[in-house]
């Protein structure tokens, strides 16, 4: 397995967002849905990510129904002048109402959620401000352009969509220029790419691949111990016992092309995005996300491997073999 000697690149989000690592990190399992965190072992983990040169931490309003916020909150202003902080609003789920899952796009509601973020996080202004998912009862006029209107007031310095189509993307960035689009891409997951990814290049938008090694699956891992009572995994299609064994067989074929290149199967799949979003002539930031140091420094170590011609083609089949797409 490589490990890292070097920090990472540097990325712009959007035309004229910030400058980031070309790795970002996804930070809501530090909160909840994968099981019990080692807080002190993620704490260690977001000081290691900073000094590889990641910048792009990713949260969520949702996320430990507000705690990963708060959890991120010392790191990010022990290091304001180079974190840059990522942070979404949409669901309604809230500490009074946790399995309340509806989404709410409405103005007044976006207002009220940034003010939120801000006092969580402690900060001034927040570097990168997602809609999590687009409520369609809320016409993108209305909703991109309050939180246009909260890039004019100085609480956020860009915007980002979340799963959007091509179709979206364009009207919302006819409203304000669009940073960032967060959707799922991996060598397991590619419906983005029929669409979503050329719009994105043509607007200048920059792709933030979230799950860039499916929830674990990618890595093997997820299928190596039993999924704990608390694992969100448990209840997602691809992770259901059918699907888990025929997945299985899948991951298998990547550990072995990993273990033939003297990489392991998640450095094979970021590097697979890497070259893939290349070849599209698309900007990329993926998340992956961990709460371990020693899993951080392997998903970062990915950016430095080139996979040639007949390993692209290899692996460029199995998402059609994947069973329970939908999550």
């Amino acid at each position: 397995m490589q490990n890292p000697s070097f920090e990472l690149t540097r990325t712009r989000l959007g035309k004229d967002g910030p400058w980031v690592g070309s790795q970002g990190l996804g930070c809501m399992g530090m909160s909840e849905f994968y099981g019990v965190t080692d807080t002190a072992e993620a704490s260690a983990t977001l000081a290691r990510a900073l000094s590889l040169g990641v910048t792009l931490f990713d949260t969520a309003d949702m996320y430990g129904l507000g705690a990963n916020e708060s959890f991120l909150a010392p790191f990010v202003r022990a290091n304001r002048d180079r974190v840059v902080i990522a942070t979404k609003f949409g669901y309604t789920r809230t500490p009074e109402h946790p399995d309340d899952w509806s989404l709410c796009n409405r103005p007044e509601y976006i207002r009220a959620a940034v003010d939120r973020s801000l006092q969580r996080l402690g900060v001034d202004v927040i570097d990168l401000y997602y809609m999590h998912r687009r409520a369609p009862d809320v016409p993108l006029q209305e909703s991109v352009g309050a939180m246009a209107e909260l890039v004019a007031a100085g609480k956020v310095r860009a915007l980002g969509l979340c799963e959007v189509s091509a179709t979206e993307l364009r009207e919302a960035h006819a409203i304000h220029p669009i940073a960032a689009l967060q959707s799922e891409w991996s060598v397991f997951s590619r419906h983005i790419e029929d669409e979503v990814v050329p719009t994105a290049v043509s607007l200048g938008v920059t792709l933030v691949p979230y799950a860039p090694l499916g929830r674990g699956l990618l890595t093997g891992q997820a299928f190596s111990t039993t999924l704990s009572p608390d694992d969100s995994r448990q209840h997602f299609p691809r992770f259901q016992p059918g699907n888990r064994a025929a997945n299985a067989r899948l991951v298998a074929a990547l550990d072995a092309m990993a273990t033939a290149r003297g990489v392991s199967s998640a450095q094979l799949a970021l590097a697979w995005l890497q070259q893939k979003a290349a070849q599209m002539h698309a900007t990329i930031v993926p998340i992956p996300g961990t709460r371990r140091r020693t899993r951080l420094e392997e998903n970062v170590a990915a950016t430095a491997i080139r996979l040639d011609a007949d390993t692209m083609a290899a692996l460029e089949p199995l998402a059609e073999s994947v069973q329970g797409v939908a999550i």
